[in-house]
């Protein structure tokens, strides 16, 4: 009896344990009910945002990505897209979306402390990512949403979240069990609803190579594979969406690069930092102080500023370099630390003492380190053929994708039109024009 009754309570733990993952990895699609496109908004035209985290500016020719080339070809090529400071997903991502940097939106890293709430917000706490209180700006679903044209997320930073009281209208809880089938079919099945419920807007996110470029480098024939991976999936991902008879345009991103970093011998946590009087913040390629005594602030600078031996800069948050836009004046949050130490490319810090650490990295200065840049291409009926544009600064691709949606940006942002100007066709530029006028 006492076997049976152990067996009954080992069998429900197992029963309890797979509902939890169950719960965590929730693939079901949500769907707010009651919208519907106004019949103005029905008229525009169709994007897809697709993301490929960690796609390099060079990896297509680095590995011979075919497809990714035939797009860049017929459409726009950058020569790279330069992320915003820190050069890490959750900002990055975020920053395209939003037209701010990451320290005006207030998802300021990863990870970070906020000073007013007296709480962290950590990109591996699903409850704190699904918190819209803690994302300033209006992402372009919500833009989209706001002025009555329908938007749909197949993963994107913040897109589960209700920011402004606003979720898209279709949208995934992210989880990688969903397969790349099942996730084109949902493109699909969206593109092929009626009229008034089809999204005009829709992003798309892809892991894929960013997890090998960590796991491996960037330089390994494990990351090269899932390039070519990510290729096929954005050929087949357009073959199915041509299937809908739509005119879709496509803009193909990445929120970094990445680099190979000096994994043997990592910085540890610098001698000059009492945690009785700051709380620590970040790792590998910025960390930041958060003085709980202001008062030791100049003297912790001073002596870390001694101890770096070129290892490492050193800045106070008052003196940060006006180029990383991540300064005082900048943190419009009160989200950035007093103090910030910024290893020197190949170095990371290993503050969390992990024993095997990943040989790729992201996260450093993109002025400085070219690794960090990312892809951009666009091709489709908005946009135009076979140029090829410089680097710019991944915010504009806010600007642009508003203008190419035909959609009036309410807020203040740090994106601009440069962008739209040089990559869209006149025809949208020209119906930009006279909705503003």
């Amino acid at each position: 009896m006492k076997k049976y009754s152990l067996l009954v309570a080992l069998m429900m733990l197992c029963f309890a344990g797979i509902c939890q993952k169950q719960q965590i990895a929730d693939t079901t699609q949500k769907v707010i009910p009651g919208r519907k496109n106004s019949l103005a908004q029905q008229k525009k035209p169709y994007v897809i945002l697709i993301s490929a985290d960690g796609f390099r500016w060079d990896y297509v020719d680095k590995y011979n990505a075919p497809n990714l080339k035939r797009f860049r070809r017929d459409g726009v090529h950058a020569k790279s897209m330069v992320p915003s400071y820190p050069s890490v997903t959750f900002p990055n991502h975020y920053a395209m979306v939003s037209g701010l940097y990451p320290s005006h939106s207030g998802l300021v890293n990863n990870s970070f402390y906020d000073r007013n709430r007296n709480d962290s917000y950590s990109m591996s706490n699903k409850a704190k990512v699904a918190d819209g209180s803690w994302y300033g700006g209006t992402p372009l679903w919500v833009l989209a949403e706001q002025q009555k044209m329908l938007a749909a997320s197949f993963y994107w930073v913040a897109s589960e979240a209700a920011i402004k009281n606003t979720r898209p209208t279709y949208y995934y809880i992210y989880n990688e069990q969903i397969d790349m089938n099942n996730r084109i079919a949902a493109v699909v099945n969206w593109l092929k609803l009626p009229p008034e419920e089809r999204p005009h807007f829709i992003t798309f996110y892809l892991p894929q190579v960013d997890h090998a470029g960590h796991t491996y480098g960037p330089d390994a024939p494990e990351t090269g594979r899932e390039v070519l991976y990510v290729d096929s999936a954005v050929n087949a991902l357009y073959k199915a969406v041509k299937t809908t008879g739509l005119d879709v345009n496509f803009v193909f991103v990445a929120d970094h690069g990445m680099t190979q970093i000096e994994n043997k011998s990592p910085l540890g946590i610098p001698a000059g930092i009492d945690t009785a009087k700051f709380r620590i913040s970040g790792d590998g390629t910025l960390v930041e102080l958060y003085a709980k005594d202001k008062t030791a602030i100049q003297s912790t600078f001073d002596q870390l500023t001694k101890d770096a031996q070129g290892d490492y800069k050193v800045y106070l948050k008052t003196n940060m370099p006006a180029k990383f836009h991540y300064g005082a004046s900048d943190d419009w949050h009160n989200r950035i630390g007093d103090i910030l130490l910024i290893p020197e490319w190949p170095k990371v810090f290993n503050l969390a003492k992990r024993t095997n650490l990943h040989p790729g990295w992201h996260g450093f200065d993109p002025t400085v380190v070219k690794d960090m840049h990312a892809t951009f291409y666009a091709w489709g009926p908005a946009f135009r053929k076979r140029i090829t544009i410089k680097s710019f600064p991944n915010v504009d691709v806010y600007n642009m994708v508003s203008e190419l949606l035909g959609l009036k940006i309410t807020d203040k942002v740090d994106g601009t039109r440069a962008l739209a100007k040089k990559i869209l066709v006149k025809k949208v530029l020209k119906r930009r024009n006279e909705t503003i006028n």
